[in-house]
């Protein structure tokens, strides 16, 4: 499957939606749920066994999925909003969380992903973020645009759990 040109059409989701997919430990998704099929405009044949970056939009800064890596391989969840691609071009925003999966010796197996609508102001303050931080990675790199992130909550006193989780109430 072929990488779909963006276009400026959005998907919003529902106030009640669930997006829901777990991966194994290499992000290859192993399911799926309806609502993720319809958001993406794929189905479950072209998602399952695909890595998980196949809805990944450019618009996205690359140092948001290193933080993600970075916590779930640790044993971590995260939050994260995500601007995500559709088979179609279109685009939707998510207010993603990520977890470990674990087997019954403590191994990680895999992750769980749960997505919901963001809240609008949220995107407020997440759009022009990642605008700089993406504009700051084609420039300079992910190293310069983590700095970048990290300068910004320090400058706000925050870690990156509390700022993403704070603008999302």
């Amino acid at each position: 499957m072929s990488v779909p040109m963006p276009t400026p059409h959005e998907r919003v989701m529902r106030e009640e939606d669930f997006i829901v997919s777990k991966t194994d430990t290499k992000g290859r998704i192993t399911y799926c749920n309806k609502i993720f099929m319809e958001m993406a405009a794929m189905s479950e044949d072209q998602l399952l066994g695909k890595p998980h970056n196949i809805v990944r939009h450019p618009d996205m800064p690359r140092v948001v999925f290193k933080l993600l890596w970075e916590y779930v391989q640790s044993g971590k969840e995260i939050f994260a909003y995500v601007k995500n691609l559709s088979a179609d071009g279109a685009y939707y925003w998510v207010y993603a969380n990520v977890t470990p999966s674990y087997d019954n010796n403590g191994n990680i197996i895999g992750y769980y992903s749960v997505r919901i609508k963001p809240k609008d102001s949220a995107l407020q303050v997440i759009k022009p973020l990642y605008e700089k931080l993406l504009e700051i990675e084609r420039g300079s790199g992910m190293e310069a645009s983590y700095k970048e992130l990290m300068s910004i909550l320090e400058s706000k006193g925050v870690t990156y759990d509390e700022f993403i989780i704070s603008i999302q109430k």
